[in-house]
């Protein structure tokens, strides 16, 4: 049975925490926001690198084509997850997509190299029997998001020139309504020989296409570069938007079971201090009773 003071301390400590997770609630809804945001901002960009390719890709398509089409031999897989917790079944959903996805395309593991991001999902993929070859924290910013990208540019270049792997995946969440999240698989290398012919072909804007002095091989890897830039970067973002939207669903569930939970103790704090002054009452009443026979007497 606890006592008066107990259930006090009890009310005191899940109200602290309720406190704590309406923060956590304030701090997704922001971060939600800010991803959205970013989200928004590289759609504009990927639109700007994509015309830029268009440009120089007038006339050039079978050329890159060409030099795009190479045995499948080596895989690198990129798996983005979180590293911090409270946010549902982000990490064991992207995992067991990204094993299944993979088995399903014929990919055995002895030819594929993981780089994960996120110490939640490496766990995950782990437990699933999958080794994980590389490792980085999952950015806690916006700001976060370029040099994190710059590493794992710098991971595909070492992919491609020392260890061989000509194809690439990245598998991540990525919101489809304000409340659902759905794993996604994107080949971000080689490139499609199609978007290429497509870009080729797709008439401009303006009458007025623009030119470019610089050797068209630098210029084309400069612009192929800025495109897998934004490919990553997008695909990071979105993730980022999906785990805080996670979060904030984990919060919500949270904050309605601790009220719940105050609601109970409040309850029972009120019935045992009801219950405690009823007693004292009756005390007190009975001991009126006997000095009243006393006096009788």
């Amino acid at each position: 049975m606890y006592t008066l003071e107990d259930i006090q301390k009890r009310i005191n400590n899940i109200q602290d925490l309720h406190s704590i997770v309406r923060t956590m609630k304030v701090l997704a809804s922001i971060s939600i926001r800010q991803y959205e945001k970013a989200v928004e901002s590289l759609v504009d960009y990927a639109r700007t690198t994509e015309m830029a390719l268009q440009v120089t890709l007038r006339n050039r398509a079978a050329l890159v084509e060409a030099k795009t089409k190479q045995v499948e031999r080596l895989f690198g897989v990129i798996v983005i997850g979180s590293d911090q917790g409270m946010c549902g079944q982000f990490n064991e959903q992207i995992a067991s997509y990204t094993l299944k996805r993979l088995d399903n395309m014929g990919i055995p593991q002895q030819r594929r190299s993981v780089f994960a991001l996120g110490s939640r999902v490496v766990s995950r993929l782990e437990s699933m029997g999958q080794p994980v070859d590389h490792f980085l924290p999952v950015p806690s910013s916006v700001e976060g998001i370029r040099p994190t990208v710059q590493d794992l540019l710098w991971q595909i270049d070492r992919w491609r020139e020392e260890e061989n792997r000509d194809t690439m995946y990245i598998f991540h969440n990525r919101l489809i309504s304000s409340s659902q999240s759905r794993p996604r698989t994107t080949r971000f290398w080689p490139i499609d020989p199609d978007d290429f012919r497509f870009l080729e072909k797709k008439a401009w804007p303006t009458n007025n296409v623009p030119t470019y002095s610089m050797p068209w091989q630098d210029l084309f890897s400069a612009i192929l570069r800025q495109y897998l830039y934004v490919a990553l970067s997008r695909s990071l973002a979105e993730s980022l938007a999906s785990e805080n939207t996670n979060r904030l669903l984990s919060m919500q569930v949270a904050e309605r079971n601790i009220e719940e939970k105050i609601a109970e103790f409040t309850n029972i704090y009120h019935q045992q201090r009801q219950n405690s002054i009823t007693s004292e009452l009756l005390d007190v009443v009975s001991g009126f009773e006997i000095l009243m026979k006393d006096d009788q007497k």
